[in-house]
Order: C-alpha cells, then sequence, then structure tokens
C-alpha cells in the first residue's frame, strides 16, 4: 500500500474537480499525500539536496563524536558485550537536525547554503498558502479565513520555520528510532525527503479504528510529502467558525533508523502564531464518535507549544486536556 501521489498542476486545469478529490482523501482519509509539480523548479529542489548534503558532510564528525544517542547506542552495545539485558533506547533519537527561521542566524557554510535555502523557504511558502486555499474550498470556508485564524485576525504573523534533519547510518537500528511515533503540533507541514533512502512511516486516518499498520511513505523523486498538525483538527476561532471539525486530523509518523543510507529530510512547518487564540467552535457532526469524544479547550498557539514540548511523544488528546486546567 502506498499513500496518494497528487499532481497538483492538475488543479488548474480541467481536471480540477478530480485534482480536489484527491486533495479531499488526502487529508481526510490519510492524513499524508504526495504533491508531484508543484510548480517549484527541479533545478532549486536539486540544488537544495546538494547543499543540505554538503552541510551534514560540516557536521558528520560532531555528530559521531558527540551525539548523546550515538553515545548512549555505543553503551547499550557494550552492555550486551557483558551478557547484559538489552532494552531499546525509548527517549532518544538517532536524528542530525537543525532549523532555519527567517529572523534567527543561519549557517555560513557551505556558502550558497543560505541563499538556496531562502528561495526554497519563499517558493515553499508560496505553495503553503495556495494549499491553505485548497483548504479553505473544501471545508466551505472564506478565502484567507485560516491564515486570519493564524495570525490572530492579522496582529500577527503566523510561524513558517523549516527543520534541516539527517538519519546516518545507524549499527543497531532496531535499538534505536530514527525519530519516535507523533504528531505535528502545529498546522501544514510540507516535507522535502529524500529520495533514495526511505524509512517515514505513518498511520492513514483511515486506519483509525482499523488494524493500526504503519505504510511507508515512499520516495517520489522532488516530490513534496504534505500533512496536517493538531491545530487543524481543532475546531479554530473564538467567532464559532469550524476549521476542519475534525475532518482533517493530525496523523502519526515515525521515522526508522536504518543500517544503509543518509536520509535527508526537511519539513517546514506554517503554524500559528505563538499568540494566535485557538478556540473550539460547533460540536462534531454526529456520529463522529472520536472527535465527540475529543473536549478541546480554548488556549494560545504558544501555551499548546508549551505542552507539546514535553509531550510530543505520546496521546495528543491529553495535550488538550492539560491547557483546559490552565
Amino acid at each position: 500500500m502506498a499513500i496518494p501521489v497528487i499532481d497538483f498542476s492538475k488543479l488548474d486545469g480541467d481536471e480540477r474537480d478530480a485534482t480536489l478529490a484527491e486533495l479531499a482523501a488526502g487529508f481526510e482519509e490519510w492524513g499524508f499525500f504526495q504533491l508531484v509539480n508543484t510548480g517549484i523548479p527541479d533545478e532549486l529542489l536539486e540544488r537544495v539536496k546538494k547543499v543540505c548534503n554538503d552541510i551534514y558532510k560540516l557536521r558528520e564528525d560532531g555528530f559521531k563524536e558527540s551525539n548523546p544517542t550515538v553515545k548512549a547506542l555505543a553503551r547499550l552495545v557494550n552492555q550486551e558485550g557483558e551478557g547484559l539485558a538489552m532494552k531499546k533506547i525509548e527517549d532518544m533519537d538517532w536524528e542530525d537536525v537543525f532549523t532555519l527561521q527567517d529572523d534567527l542566524p543561519w549557517p555560513s557554510n557551505p556558502p550558497s547554503f543560505k541563499e538556496t535555502m531562502m528561495e526554497y523557504r519563499r517558493e515553499l511558502k508560496k505553495l503553503a498558502e495556495k494549499l491553505l486555499g485548497v483548504m479553505e474550498e473544501l471545508l466551505g470556508l472564506e478565502e484567507g479565513q485560516i491564515r486570519k485564524i493564524f495570525s490572530n485576525d492579522g496582529d500577527f504573523e503566523p510561524f513558517y520555520g523549516t527543520k534541516v534533519s539527517h538519519y546516518p547510518p545507524c549499527p543497531r537500528p532496531e535499538l534505536v528510532d530514527g525519530l519516535r511515533a507523533h504528531t505535528d503540533a502545529g498546522g501544514l507541514i510540507l516535507l522535502f525527503q529524500d529520495d533514495r533512502f526511505g524509512g517515514l512511516q505513518m498511520l492513514p486516518n483511515r486506519n483509525r479504528g482499523g488494524d493500526g499498520r504503519w505504510i511507508d511513505v515512499q520516495p517520489v523523486e522532488n516530490a513534496i510529502v504534505v500533512n496536517t498538525g493538531d491545530q487543524i483538527e481543532v475546531r479554530v476561532n473564538q467567532k464559532l467558525l469550524v476549521l476542519s471539525n475534525g475532518r482533517f486530523k493530525s496523523a502519526w509518523h515515525r521515522i526508522l533508523a536504518t543500517r544503509d543510507g543518509n536520509r535527508r529530510s526537511i519539513a517546514s512547518f506554517y503554524n500559528p502564531a505563538r499568540m494566535a487564540n485557538i478556540a473550539p467552535a460547533i460540536p462534531a457532526a454526529s456520529g463522529d464518535a472520536t472527535a465527540a469524544a475529543v473536549d478541546y479547550p480554548s488556549f494560545r498557539f504558544g501555551d499548546y507549544m508549551e505542552v507539546y514540548v514535553k509531550q510530543k511523544f505520546q496521546a495528543k488528546e491529553p495535550r488538550f486536556a492539560a491547557l483546559a486546567t490552565k
């Protein structure tokens, strides 16, 4: 089974209705899908691959020599050699990672990194905002409504950040995860993943009451993987407008550690501003037992993030419960 791959260019042609139906299924049934022909030039995507591979080469020795997970795994393997019981590392990830934001310092090497990644982020932001428009159309919302929610009625800019990760070869992948299972906290996530090495898996929303099988997010050259975060699932806005009414649920996903290959992963997050107010709206549609069972409190997105950082790898419903007491 493979997650949907959707030709985004057809949204502007004669096949618009069919493409919208595919996007609706991607959001509702899967929670993950891939876009091809997004309008981002392949030449730019190739440059992104190169500069991110080049920057990891500058970071590789530091990962091997000082990363806490590498040290923890080495200690565990030594215990095995001493005949002690082995137990999987549950609180660490086999990941080299750093983040990019326009208002924070950027790496100065390699020299072309900043210019290339700034161009990429501009192009990806355009795609994110176009996807928000698609979501508004699918949900019957006014044009620009989601950005209005994310910006707290225009008071703040929505948060837009990029996480650059690499998952180097792991000598004992059965003892540690590349990235533990979680849902994403925010709004819309756009991932440019490695097109050579797999490892990303997700739980389709349609499996919510099913067998819980993890599905590989198959590498597709120059595709952009899309998923939604917790705030899209929540009923949003003190004016009682429903964002997705639980239709677009945030999907669980993880990255497996592997013995071979150095997986590259570039995830960009289009989130509410930290000061944006997130509030419940009207009750879930009748028959949606899962959504109806969740009691969504009102909160600021920044407050949610404080809880999320501590509970990222746990069930998402208690995060909202924790905020209900604030």
